[in-house]
């Protein structure tokens, strides 16, 4: 019987750079991607099924009463959640299974008991280095880089939950941090 894979879940505030990290480890190394569900608009060239399988609500709640997903939550106003079945593949394949969820995901995730967990939170340097982030993604007004600056400061709060935190002020030393972890959770 093969070794059971790790869960490695990461969270952070919307702009603290989890996406463009989680990227940037996937491709250096052989984790698994889940590909999450979400009802939010595509962006840029976002495409379905590779960056999210894009649902309409109506779909996505029906997934949610049918025990589809190993969790969901409404961000920003849109659902996100992540398929259970691709996780629980990844897992019983023996690999690491990476998922970028916000806080409430990552507290169903903890809940659920799942075995092999562990949990990173990325921080930005400060609120500001995340205000500036956020602007020169240019695809939100002013008022949604306030909303989302509000959801920053509750969020940083539920990082004592997390096993780790990661500072993202050098793009390179985070993810050296990360690569670090990754390696230390596994060998456990």
């Amino acid at each position: 019987m093969s070794r059971r894979g790790r869960l490695i879940v990461i969270s952070g505030p919307s702009g603290a750079g989890k996406t463009s990290l989680c990227d940037e480890l996937l491709e250096r190394s052989g984790l698994v991607r889940v590909i999450t569900c979400t009802t939010r608009a595509r962006r840029g060239n976002e495409r379905n099924g590779k960056d999210y399988i894009f649902l309409e609500q109506e779909d996505f709640e029906t997934k949610i009463a049918e025990g589809w997903f190993l969790e969901y939550a409404c961000v920003h106003g849109k659902l996100y959640g992540t398929p259970r079945d691709q996780v629980e593949a990844g897992l019983e394949a023996g690999r690491t299974v990476l998922l970028n969820v916000d806080v409430q995901g990552a507290q169903q995730i903890r809940e659920s008991g799942i075995d092999g967990l562990s949990t990173i939170f990325i921080v930005p340097v400060s609120l500001e280095v995340l205000r500036t982030r956020l602007e020169a993604r240019s695809t939100d007004s002013q008022e949604e880089i306030t909303r989302r600056l509000d959801i920053a400061r509750q969020e940083m709060s539920e990082r004592i939950h997390y096993d780790h935190v990661v500072v993202n002020d050098d793009f390179g030393d985070a993810v050296r941090e990360l690569e670090s972890i990754l390696m230390t959770v596994s060998r456990d």
